[in-house]
C-alpha cells in the first residue's frame, strides 16, 4: 500500500511539474503608461494606482533624451518610485531622429544616450513605437539604423524592438524587381532577428487586416513582446474585435515573453484605473500555449 501511495504522489508531482506548465498562472502583466497619461498627476499616486490595478511592471512613454529624464525624474529616482510600489521598470517607448533627415552618426549618438539612460532606469527593452517611412528608401534607412541600435542595445544588455500601428500592414512599396511588399513585411525581412524584435500590437494588426496567428506562423520567434489591446477595454465583448483566446494558443510559436496592456480610451464615465484593472484581470485569464 505504501508503494502505491508513493507512486501516486510521484505521478502527481511529475504532472504538476510538467503537465501543467503551460496552464499555470499568467500574472506577470505590464501596462503601457500612455494608457493613463492624463491621470498621472501627481506621479506618485498614479504609479501607486497602477500597482493597485494588478500590474507587475510598467512600460514608459515619457523619455527626455536631452535631459535624461523619465516623467521628469532622474532614472534612479523613477526606478525607486516604481520599486517602492512593487513595479518593475521593464520597457519604454521612445522615438529617435528620422535617419532620412538626420545624419546617421547623429541618430546613433541619440540612441547611444537613450540606451545609457534606459539601462540606468532598469529597462530590459527599448521600443520604437512608430516611424515616418513615406518611401521605400526611408524605410531601408530605418532598418539599417534599427539594426545598429539593436546591436548597441545588445552590447549594453538590453533588447531593442519596433511597435506597429495599422499602417505598416496597409502601406505597400514597389521594389526594384517590380514586386510589392508591405511596410511590415519589409521590416521583418530587413532587420536582423538577433538585433531587432517586434512588439506586435494585436489590435492594430487586426485593424490593419492581418491575422496575428498568420504572422506568427510565417515569422516564428520574432514577437518577443505583445501589446495586448482592443477597441477599449481588453476582453470587453461589447466593443472587442480581437480573438485573444485563439491568439494565445500560439504564444510559444510567436516567441512571446512579455505582455503589455494598452488602452487608448475608457468606457464613458469609467474610472481609468478601474478600467485598466479590468483589462489586467482579463489578460490574467489567458493561458499562453
Amino acid at each position: 500500500m505504501k508503494r502505491i501511495f508513493t507512486a501516486i504522489v510521484l505521478t502527481l508531482s511529475l504532472f504538476a511539474a510538467f503537465g501543467c506548465k503551460q496552464k499555470g498562472a499568467n500574472d506577470f502583466i505590464g501596462v503601457q503608461m500612455y494608457s493613463v497619461r492624463d491621470y498621472l498627476n501627481p506621479l506618485d499616486e498614479g504609479v501607486a494606482n497602477i500597482a493597485k490595478a494588478g500590474y507587475s511592471f510598467v512600460e514608459m512613454a515619457n523619455y527626455n533624451n536631452e535631459a535624461g529624464l523619465f516623467y521628469g525624474m532622474a532614472p534612479a529616482d523613477f526606478k525607486a518610485l516604481c520599486e517602492k510600489n512593487g513595479l518593475q521598470v521593464l520597457s519604454s517607448h521612445t522615438n529617435g531622429p528620422n535617419p532620412d533627415r538626420t545624419p546617421m552618426e547623429d541618430c546613433i549618438a541619440w540612441w547611444q544616450r537613450a540606451i545609457e539612460h534606459h539601462k540606468a532606469v532598469g529597462c530590459k527593452t527599448i521600443v520604437a513605437p512608430a516611424m515616418a517611412a513615406d518611401s521605400l528608401q526611408t524605410l531601408a534607412r530605418y532598418c539599417e539604423l534599427f539594426n545598429k541600435v539593436g546591436e548597441m542595445a545588445g552590447e549594453a544588455g538590453l533588447k531593442f524592438g519596433y511597435h506597429n500601428h495599422d499602417n505598416e500592414f496597409k502601406f505597400k512599396y514597389t521594389q526594384e524587381d517590380g514586386t510589392e511588399i508591405t511596410w511590415y513585411d519589409y521590416m521583418l525581412a530587413n532587420t536582423d532577428p538577433d538585433k531587432v524584435f517586434f512588439q506586435l500590437d494585436l489590435y492594430w494588426a487586426v485593424r490593419g487586416g492581418v491575422n496575428p496567428v498568420d504572422l506568427f506562423k510565417a515569422n516564428p520567434g520574432r514577437f518577443y513582446m505583445w501589446h495586448v489591446k482592443d477597441e477599449i477595454e481588453v476582453g470587453d465583448p461589447a466593443t472587442g474585435c480581437v480573438d485573444f483566446p485563439e491568439i494565445y494558443k500560439y504564444a510559444s510559436l510567436a516567441g512571446m515573453q512579455y505582455q503589455v496592456v494598452e488602452q487608448e480610451g475608457f468606457p464613458q464615465g469609467a474610472d481609468p484605473y478601474e478600467s485598466i484593472k479590468r483589462s489586467c484581470d482579463y489578460v490574467k485569464t489567458m493561458r499562453p500555449e
